[in-house]
């Protein structure tokens, strides 16, 4: 081999040797640290970190590097990490001259060819908040994203109330409230809790429930008596609240009738505010009250059969209110025709023929309940069949047990199906 390709060969493997060892590139991370009182940190920081591997592929060894900081000056020379093959950061401790330490951060620093400052690199420390993202030194906060404050208002938040392991309500002001009461108590629609049964049937449906009432009283420190609108019933519905907390009777008043009395101890103080929610026997309810509402079952038969029965207990139906019946049928089938009936009790209040071709039936009943029973009247149809009506009293005693029951058949011996698809009566109460 020629001296020159001798030389040549040297340096090839001496450029080689240079581009194997050659270091990771650096980022400097430079800044005057100040205590809060303006005074310049002097101590030192220990930087540690975890290996990684740098940009480059250099594998960057789990080590630690001490660093002396005078009159605040910081200068610090370290691979970046946020352009790491994987999650990399530099933990930071500030350590006073007296060794103490101070605080301690995080950093993902980047790769720059200019200097950074602290603010450039610090994060979230990933060992005390595991859901940071290492090498995301951007905070983002609420109001920097579009709509997401608006959001975070309209959610339900945790009231005054609120408890873990109870039944939750919505409070007044649209927040998560924990219902009160005794385990084995029941809750109502409206939030309130009270002793389940009771009571007959006829006060729960007849009953009404009144929330939000303030007691009629002087609230000045010394007047212990108030009066509330109607006479809780039961009065275990009474929920009374004194400033959003629930007073408990006989340890915090007293209550007949709809009259309240305090304690002396529990006197309601100038400013306080009272509440109070319960349920009463009611005399002016007028929200309609669904009775039965279900699906009935098929038959084929030709001799009337009972498809569907809503049954009401004696007393709960009262003079003055009305029944709102409605029904529907489908034929399957085309052999023959069907027949369809509805009993209040005894009596029929509905009945309507079809032919073979129809394959649906319809009614609506409306009944007018009186001291001596009810007046109805009724408007039945087919798919294919004229429009029937009728009208009459029926004379069932409002105290005994009521039953309604939907029945139909086929018109002659078939393969065909009568189906009572669905029925719903609705009480609508007598205010």
């Amino acid at each position: 081999m020629t001296t020159t390709l001798k030389k040549l060969a040297m340096a090839a493997v001496a450029w080689s040797g240079m581009m194997l060892w050659a270091a990771p590139p650096l980022s400097t991370v430079r800044d005057t640290i100040y205590r809060a009182n303006g005074s310049p940190f002097t101590g030192k920081i220990i930087i540690d970190w975890r290996s990684f591997e740098a940009s480059d592929t250099s594998f960057i060894a789990k080590n630690q590097l001490e660093l002396q900081i005078t009159d605040g000056f910081l200068n610090a020379r370290l691979v970046p990490t946020t352009t790491a093959a994987g999650p990399a950061y530099y933990r930071v401790r500030y350590f006073s001259s007296n060794g103490t330490l101070e605080f301690s951060e995080a950093w993902a620093v980047p790769a720059s060819t200019e200097p950074l400052r602290v603010r450039n690199v610090r994060i979230a420390d990933p060992l005390l908040n595991p859901g940071a993202q290492a090498g995301n030194n951007t905070m983002i906060t609420i109001a920097d994203v579009d709509g997401l404050d608006d959001e975070l208002n309209v959610r339900p938040v945790k009231g005054l109330t609120y408890a873990s392991g109870r039944a939750a309500r919505i409070g007044e002001e649209g927040d998560i409230e924990a219902v009160v009461g005794d385990d084995e108590d029941c809750v109502r629609v409206n939030g309130a809790s009270g002793p389940c049964g009771g009571g007959t049937i006829s006060q729960y449906l007849a009953g009404s429930f009144v929330d939000g009432q303030l007691p009629a009283g002087a609230i000045n420190g010394s007047n212990r008596d108030f009066t509330l609108a109607q006479a809780p019933n039961p009065v275990a519905s009474l929920l009374l609240y004194r400033n959003g907390l629930l007073q408990k009777r006989t340890l915090d008043y007293t209550i007949s009738g709809n009259a309240i009395t305090f304690i002396p101890e529990a006197t309601p103080q100038t400013g306080d505010v009272l509440i109070a929610s319960y349920r009463t026997t009611g005399t002016s309810g007028t929200i309609p009250q669904t009775l039965c509402s279900t699906v009935g079952t098929t038959t084929s038969q030709s001799s009337s059969t009972s498809l569907g029965i809503c049954s009401i207990p004696g007393g709960v139906l009262l003079p003055g209110d009305r029944v709102e019946i409605s029904f529907d049928f489908a034929h399957a089938g085309a052999t023959v025709g069907y027949g369809f009936e509805v009993r209040w009790g005894a009596s029929v209040v509905a009945s309507h023929s079809a032919p073979s071709t129809s394959s649906a039936g319809a009614g609506r009943i409306s009944l007018g309940v009186y001291a001596g029973g009810a007046q109805w009247s009724s408007q039945n149809w087919g798919h294919d069949s004229p429009m029937t009506t009728g009208a009459g009293s029926a004379n069932e005693l409002l105290t005994d047990p009521l039953t309604i029951d939907f029945r139909g058949q086929l018109a002659g011996a078939t393969t065909d199906t009568l189906s009572l698809r669905n029925f719903t009566v609705m009480r609508i109460q007598a205010p």
